[in-house]
């Protein structure tokens, strides 16, 4: 659909990347990777016609049709929510006036006449148009997206100018997704999302019948929904087949085999400099010398690009707290007839980390911001542990801040012991490098500032940390630095987060917000998905079965016959579906190989097609190997 060749763009003095060449197929999903500063919004912009190659070609395939989503700033107004998604549909709604108007006439008309043929002609058409374009589900679709996207029914009658930046955000999504161009472009698409409507645009993707290119931080999100990671790094790009998690995984075995390579080519390059320099002079071995001279020129060296800096931050270790940190007796929260909470009860204990999910709207901030004593209770007692020290993270910390103050010079007042290098190493982790450091807090931007905020309190942390969206506005670099940290933090945690990756590596408990009240779930996010999937209920009769049908004299471990034949059926049809994957792999790692090097249009068409074929049979052969797998798993 889009072709770039020999692609290249500048950020000022700054090359972003070169020499690229990437065709984009129908139905590719890609993920577009890439450290900060890369070109990874430019190359969207591009993409999407809002910006142009300074090197190189860009081609798009005649008629098909583009939908991008920045990250922030657009705004609507001047429609109702329900109005303004349904404007996407306008020229099915031309069709539905036009067939009314036709239907109209037909009934003015002689059937006999060649007029009414005509215009009977004219209905069909367009009828059929309509009905195979859904025309008559147009408010459903609506309806379905809107509710996935977190509005609630009552929201929709209100107008756009109604909302703030985030919501207005969601809206606009909405109108794309509803749109279904042939190739949508989203940045940063759940930066505005909870963790409900989160999960729900994963299954719209998933999908999704068109091509899409994307930008997200959320590790777990890419690796459910693309089948394609695209790297911008180097100044060029480099293709991987395959979710986040196998990128990851390709990337470092890729890096290992070139660090391979360079060692051997170093080793050849010092052996034939040894041959040259030892028998430069000697003229019985002039024609050996210069054979190898010739072997030297023509070597194309390989370079190490220098890997991005790994620093490793942990929190000073808070003094310890009692047992109890935290408890709620009783309360209630209210805002005037609004209930948020009622009747809570529950005692946090040292060590625990835990994360507040829940819908929006279903109290989660509030229940944080009881916890640090900025909303007064309703009705009940909250009380803090003995020796407890708390520190409250807002999602409007920046507010906090001196904006008269420099950044190094705020953060030096606080440090300690620590020295300029390692502060600067810090303020690196969370994106402020180079001359970063020496602006004053008051230009930094909202995101900026709290960043900023939330190094500050890596730096002097308390026992009893208290986090509201901590992750938004950060990397995965700046993520996985904040995660770490936390992990081996000996305090106590609560937070919101709707990064699932982020929950489910840092909680050891969930308390689930609604209906007034709060659910506790042990474990980490991937355990309290499984039970509110029912998975401890179907345990629990799985577990049951047997014991059901044991005697007195059964044994306590139930016996299976295995048929050998079988087994070994299975066991050759696994490993033939083995083979059969790697096999698959391999061809579709050659055609991305030809890909990314264009000949001609023909050659990219017919490997692009291949290439989609070739990636529908893997998936085949995936799903009939698990299957296959978890039959001879459930018989040995």
């Amino acid at each position: 659909m889009i072709s770039l060749n020999s692609a290249g763009k500048r950020f000022g003095p700054k090359l972003l990347f070169e020499n690229v060449t990437w065709m984009i197929t129908p139905q590719e999903k890609t993920g577009l990777v890439g450290g900060n500063g890369t070109g990874k919004t430019t190359l969207l912009r591009i993409l999407s016609a809002a910006d142009s190659l300074d090197y190189g070609d860009i081609s798009f395939t005649k008629g098909m049709t583009i939908g991008y989503l920045p990250q922030d700033g657009l705004s609507l107004r001047g429609r109702t929510v329900f109005s303004e998604c349904m404007s996407v549909f306008d020229d099915l709604k031309d069709m539905e006036r036009e067939m009314e108007a036709l239907t109209h006439k037909m009934s003015e008309l002689d059937p006999s006449s060649a007029e009414y043929t005509a215009v009977s002609e004219r209905f069909h058409r367009v009828e059929n148009e309509f009905t195979s374009r859904d025309g008559y589900m147009v408010e459903s679709q609506v309806g379905i997206v809107l509710d996935g996207l977190g509005f609630p029914k009552e929201d929709w009658t209100r107008f756009t100018e109604e909302f703030s930046g985030g919501w207005q955000m969601r809206i606009a999504l909405a109108k794309l997704l509803l749109a279904k161009p042939s190739l949508l472009l989203l940045d940063e698409p759940t930066n505005h999302l909870d963790l409900e409507a989160r999960n729900w645009l994963e299954d719209y993707l998933v999908n999704y019948p068109n091509a899409y290119v994307m930008i997200s931080h959320d590790r777990y999100f890419l690796d459910v929904t693309v089948n394609r990671i695209v790297e911008i790094w180097n100044k060029g790009m480099h293709f991987y087949s395959g979710n986040y998690e196998k990128y990851l995984r390709e990337k470092t075995e890729r890096r290992d085999s070139l660090v391979a390579a360079y060692k051997n080519q170093r080793e050849r390059i010092e052996q034939l400099e040894a041959f040259i320099n030892r028998f430069r002079y000697q003229a019985t071995k002039a024609k050996q010398v210069q054979s190898r001279i010739k072997e030297l020129e023509k070597i194309e060296r390989i370079e190490i690009p220098s890997e991005e800096k790994t620093i490793h931050f942990s929190f000073p270790q808070p003094k310890p707290s009692g047992r109890i940190v935290a408890e709620f007796k009783g309360v209630a929260k209210s805002y005037g007839e609004k209930h948020v909470f009622a009747g809570l009860d529950f005692v946090i204990e040292r060590g625990e980390r835990i994360a507040l999910v829940g819908h929006n709207g279903a109290g989660k901030s509030t229940l944080i911001k009881l916890l640090a004593g900025i909303e007064p209770l309703t009705k009940g007692e909250f009380t803090l542990g003995h020796n407890v020290d708390l520190d409250y993270f807002a999602q409007d910390q920046y507010k906090e801040l001196d904006p008269d103050s420099r950044i190094l010079d705020d953060l030096t007042h606080i440090a300690g012991m620590k020295t300029q290098t390692e502060l600067r190493s810090l303020l690196g982790c969370f994106l402020f490098s180079e001359d970063d450091v020496f602006k004053r807090i008051g230009v930094l931007s909202g995101g900026e500032r709290n960043r900023y905020a939330l190094a500050k309190m890596m730096l002097r942390p308390s026992n009893f940390i208290l986090l509201d969206e901590p992750t938004n506005h950060l990397d995965m670099r700046a993520k996985d630095i904040l995660l770490h940290a936390l992990a081996g933090y000996s305090g106590t945690v609560v937070f919101v987060s709707h990064d699932r990756y982020f929950i489910d590596k840092l909680a050891t408990k969930v308390y689930e917000a609604g209906n007034g009240g709060v659910e506790i779930y042990p474990g980490n996010y991937e355990e309290y998905s499984w039970r509110k999937g029912g998975g401890s209920e179907k345990l629990q009769e799985q577990l049951a079965k047997p014991k059901a049908q044991e005697t007195p004299k059964t044994a306590s471990v139930i016996k299976k016959k295995v048929n050998p034949i079988k087994v070994k059926q299975l066991q050759d049809r696994v490993a033939a579906l083995e083979r059969s994957i790697a096999g698959a792999e391999s061809e579709i790692g050659e055609l991305e190989a030809r890909l990314s090097n264009y000949s001609t249009q023909d050659d990219a068409m017919r490997n692009a097609q291949r290439l989609d074929e070739l990636r529908t049979q893997h998936e085949g052969f995936l799903s009939e190997w698990e299957a296959a797998s978890e039959e001879l798993a459930s018989i040995t």
